[in-house]
């Protein structure tokens, strides 16, 4: 049986496309999302094993308090990784599609850092709680995206490495200007926003797993529906305006859905680097795929971010770190991987 042989199931108007390996690849991220779901339900001050979660979940727990700590305190920090895991995975997919650039991740090109100068200026300036903090930050992001889109564009096109470059420069203006905003605030003010910028998934409630799942719910299908276009853009702006992909539209149009997830991750968990610029390159090894990975990606996403989680729960001394330094130090480390990989190339 070929496993890389695309197949084609129709539904009346609708066709769908898949690979049998793609297929398991995702049901083995599923499984894995999944495990990784149960050890974390079962890690804290109170460690429960995976038959004490599974029970707790369906209500038939030791004890209530058992049950309340695995349904209100644990599973809403989970859920939340699941979410902000996925969004990112999904926008970092979009992105490498349209820079046509392995480094064309949010994290990398400046979208982060920009919804991270929002939460900051109204952490410093207008002292704003959580909430405050999170909705600049998608608006800021939102409006760095329209900035770098807007710069990027030679002529009526934009994408490639204009789109890398001009992210990177507009994300080393927005890191120099949150320094200056952290040296203005009080010492209060630097350390709620510091503890903002090192991304968290620690008191995580299910205000924070509602919000961004009604994202993802909203958002996601309308960058699966356009997939098929973005598969196509791949294959070059004239090539795809000759098929009929309208590409400046279909471009735009992605790159928004993008943007918005990557906002969505951002007001759950604060900046989380490193996800959105592995999850894609993973998924896209692992399905051996030519198509653009949006849907693996995102469960490689929520999977290496379960992962991390664990691992910053469970690091040297069992010292519990805010779970963005723990995908920055891991992300680091794959960066000079994928470097050198290229280099060698």
């Amino acid at each position: 049986m070929n496993t890389t042989a695309t197949r084609v199931v129709r539904l009346a108007a609708l066709s769908f496309r898949w690979q049998p390996r793609g297929l398991l690849v995702c049901a083995v991220l599923v499984l894995l999302a999944l495990g990784l779901g149960v050890l974390l339900l079962g890690i804290g001050t109170l460690p429960l094993t995976p038959g004490q979660v599974l029970a707790s979940l369906l209500g038939a727990g030791p004890s209530p308090t058992t049950e309340r700590i695995v349904l209100r305190v644990r599973l809403p920090r989970v859920l939340t990784a699941l979410c902000v895991g996925a969004a990112l995975g999904m926008a970092g997919s979009i992105f490498q599609s349209i820079s046509r650039n392995a480094l064309g991740s949010p994290d990398i090109i400046g979208f982060t850092t920009g919804a991270a100068s929002g939460a900051i200026v109204q952490i410093i300036l207008f002292d704003a709680g959580p909430l405050g903090a999170s909705l600049a930050a998608v608006i800021a992001g939102v409006g760095t995206a329209a900035l770098v889109f807007v710069l990027s564009m030679k002529g009526r096109t934009t994408g490639g490495y204009r789109l890398v470059l001009v992210g990177i420069g507009v994300g080393a203006m927005l890191s120099g200007l949150n320094t200056v905003l952290l040296v203005m605030g009080n010492l209060d003010q630097a350390m709620s926003a510091q503890i903002w910028l090192a991304g968290s998934l620690n008191t995580r409630t299910w205000s924070h797993v509602l919000p961004a799942a009604l994202g993802l719910l909203l958002v996601v299908p309308v960058a699966v529906y356009h997939a098929r276009r973005l598969n196509i853009l791949e294959l070059g702006d004239d090539s795809a305006a000759q098929l009929g992909v309208a590409v400046e539209r279909t471009r735009l149009l992605m790159v928004m859905a993008a943007v918005g997830l990557t906002a969505i991750a951002t007001a759950a968990a604060g900046p989380i680097s490193f996800i959105a610029l592995a999850a894609p390159q993973l998924a896209r090894r692992l399905t051996t795929s030519a198509q653009v990975p949006l849907v693996s990606a995102a469960l490689m996403g929520a999977v290496l971010l379960l992962a991390a989680d664990l691992l910053s729960q469970r690091f040297v001394a069992n010292l519990n770190l805010p779970i963005g330094l723990t995908t920055g130090l891991l992300g680091g480390v794959y960066l000079l991987w994928v470097l050198a990989r290229n280099r060698r190339a």
